[in-house]
């Protein structure tokens, strides 16, 4: 894993100093070597530079980059994994290409001359990697298909540069730093700012399966790849439908399989176990294909209960025999890394989930350099109880008149809980979002601020900030509603949420993560599985269950779904109220001129107080204020404009 940046420049030498810091900024992605390449025209024309930062996994000695073909016409630099390296090098050696290294990356360069744009059509791996042709004077720009590695990029008008991490970007001094006020109040709706949005005017996300080509002048922004789904395939998969036992067993079989690539590694190597059934199955796998006392699994617990999963963590730990570790995510360790999480976040980012993932890689990356995880199942596999709820809300009949005036007055009414999911939490969410359109309410469920909420913290501004599902929902391939519904959690909550989670706090401590279930053929399989087979009934992940049931400790495939979430709710009325206090406070809400200080007021008196739960709203505001104090380094002048 490693960290990336450029500069495209147009016409003018590239700034040399500009580019190493912007790599020197990427430093935590890759601590063990930097390589630079910087190529000036020989005539007018675009100059390059490229920059890197390496964390060694494959080829220890030689796998430094950027790398280039025989003759020094083409250049590479990768950040993420190439998982079929060896069969695509094979086929390129045969196909008369010479090899330096043993290194993946130097696949993509000889892939380049035999393929062009096509190259990415080849690759099973996560990755996003830049490539330079001297012959065409082209850069290419590319993503893996699911979005497990970021790039940012922006064309100035007098050059296009690229990075990682946003944070790379803003060190060179042609990038802006004014808030684009349609991202944030995305970043209000979804507690994320989607892709191909940036919480910054004119620098952009590429989003996953996409690429981005600047040839002559022109730059050309594609997608190469798209999930399709069993509907869109005559409703039968690949083939005639067939008995869920065949379908369980591929599952195994491919997800093994998907295991066993993600295994090549020549530093050691571990797995997150949370004791979930995602997890768990991966763990299993491993245990087939390697002996399960040199399994090295890692977990976090909570002293809060009804957060804490530590216990089905150890009996799957034990179940299978690994060498287990896990930590304890306590209230004062909280206070004391969110400078740390502030730190690394490009964007403000309000999923609290990243505080104890966090913790937990630390902790990883303490005994190894690469981890397994579980990511992409429940995305996939319809295994969030959001994916019920859409089932329950598609048999809600009530007039609105009803559900407004009478239902939901009724649910406010309910004593306040804060354990994680408890019944008046989800009843109130539910009664939130279930009047809008599917996709939507969705989003309204799983987000901080509605429609409503959104216009009144930021003054009376309003924004369509629901307009990228609109876009995604004409795109989807299937016509089914749990299918289009899956399309969308990996369109959005997967790529921008779950993703930039895991490589955001992974790739602070400089750990690979690596997740299995994403992988693309895998993906595709799953998608062609009959709908009816992820959620039956009300019973989410029904294949995958069916399929890992009888190999993880008896109880642990039919466990709800209790997520990786923190007491924020409590926290907020204990460690944490002084701090919020402080960080939400009237002067600094004011001098910064971007929140309507009146609502900030009132979200947290009904907070404190225990008359709402508020804990999804303050801590996307409490995360927004920390970031903005320390990527934005000035305080905003001008208050919230609706079409602003």
């Amino acid at each position: 894993m490693c960290g990336i940046a450029g500069i495209l420049s147009y016409d003018s030498p590239v700034d040399a100093v500009a580019l190493r810091r912007m790599t020197d900024a990427l430093h935590h992605r890759g601590p063990d070597d930097e390589g630079f390449h910087i190529e000036e025209a020989i005539e007018r024309g675009p100059r390059i530079g490229l920059g890197f930062r390496r964390l060694s996994i494959i080829d220890l000695a030689g796998g430094h980059q950027p790398m280039c073909n025989e003759d020094g016409s083409v250049w590479v630099i990768l950040n993420g994994e190439i998982y079929n390296f060896a069969p695509l090098r094979a086929e390129l050696e045969a196909r008369g290409h010479t090899f330096r290294t043993r290194s993946d990356t130097e696949t993509l360069v000889h892939l380049w001359e035999e393929h062009g744009t096509a190259c990415v059509d080849k690759l099973n791996g996560m990755f996003a990697f830049a490539i330079w042709d001297a012959r065409r004077r082209s850069l290419f720009l590319a993503r893996d298909r699911m979005g497990k590695k970021p790039l940012y990029w922006i064309d100035t008008g007098r050059s296009l540069l690229f990075a990682s991490e946003l944070k790379g970007l803003l060190q060179h001094p042609d990038c802006p730093r004014d808030i684009d006020r349609r991202a944030l109040a995305k970043y209000l709706a979804y507690e994320y700012v989607p892709s191909p949005w940036c919480i910054f005017e004119s620098v952009h996300k590429l989003p996953a399966a996409h690429t981005l080509l600047w040839e002559g002048g022109r730059t050309d922004v594609r997608r190469y790849w798209d999930m399709r789904f069993a509907s869109s395939r005559n409703g039968a998969g690949n083939g005639a439908r067939r008995d869920a036992a065949d379908y369980a067993a591929e599952l195994r079989d491919r997800l093994r399989e998907a295991v066993r690539l993600r295994l090549v590694s020549d530093v050691p190597l571990g797995v997150f176990l949370s004791g979930g059934i995602d997890s768990s199955s991966i763990v299993a796998m491993m245990a087939e294909l390697m002996p399960p006392a040199s399994i090295k699994t890692f977990s976090i617990g909570f002293d809060d209960r009804s957060f804490d999963e530590s216990s089905h963590a150890r009996r799957v730990a034990q179940f299978f025999g690994t060498d287990h570790r896990e930590d304890v995510l306590r209230p004062e360790t909280m206070v004391d890394i969110l400078p740390e999480v502030a730190g690394f976040l490009d964007e403000p980012f309000a999923d609290a989930s990243i505080v104890p993932t966090y913790l937990l890689s630390r902790f990883t990356r303490q005994h190894v350099t690469v981890a397994l995880g579980g990511d992409g199942g429940d995305e996939l596999l319809a295994g969030y109880p959001t994916f019920q709820a859409e089932r329950a809300a598609r048999l809600y009949r009530v007039p609105r008149v009803l559900h407004e005036r009478v239902l939901q007055p009724l649910a406010a009414r309910l004593p306040v809980s804060h354990d994680n999911f408890s019944f008046d939490f989800k009843l109130k969410r539910f009664l939130q979002g279930v009047m809008h359109r599917p996709g939507v309410r969705n989003q309204v469920w799983l987000g901080a601020f509605d429609p409503i909420g959104q216009a009144e913290i930021l003054g009376g501004a309003e924004y369509d900030v629901y307009d990228d599902i609109a876009r995604a929902e004409a795109e989807c391939p299937s016509s089914n509603p749990l299918e289009r519904l899956i399309y969308l959690y990996c369109r959005f909550y997967l790529q921008d949420d779950i993703l930039v989670k895991v490589d955001r706090a992974s790739m602070a401590c400089s750990l690979e993560v690596r997740a299995p279930f994403l992988d693309y053929t895998l993906v595709e399989f799953l998608n062609g599985i009959p709908p009816d087979l992820k959620l039956r009934g009300m019973q989410t992940k029904y294949i995958l269950k069916r399929a890992m049931g009888s190999r993880l400790p008896p109880g642990i495939a039919g466990r709800g779904k209790k997520g990786f979430g923190i007491p924020v709710a409590k926290w907020f009325r204990s460690e944490l109220r002084e701090l919020a206090g402080d960080v939400l406070s009237e002067s600094r809400i004011r001098r910064q001129g971007i929140l309507d200080w009146p609502v900030v007021a009132r979200l947290l008196d009904e907070h404190w107080n225990g008359v709402r739960d508020n804990r999804k709203q303050l801590w996307t505001l409490f995360v927004f204020q920390l970031w903005f104090d320390r990527f934005t380094g000035r305080p905003a002048t001008s208050p919230a404009r609706a079409g602003a």
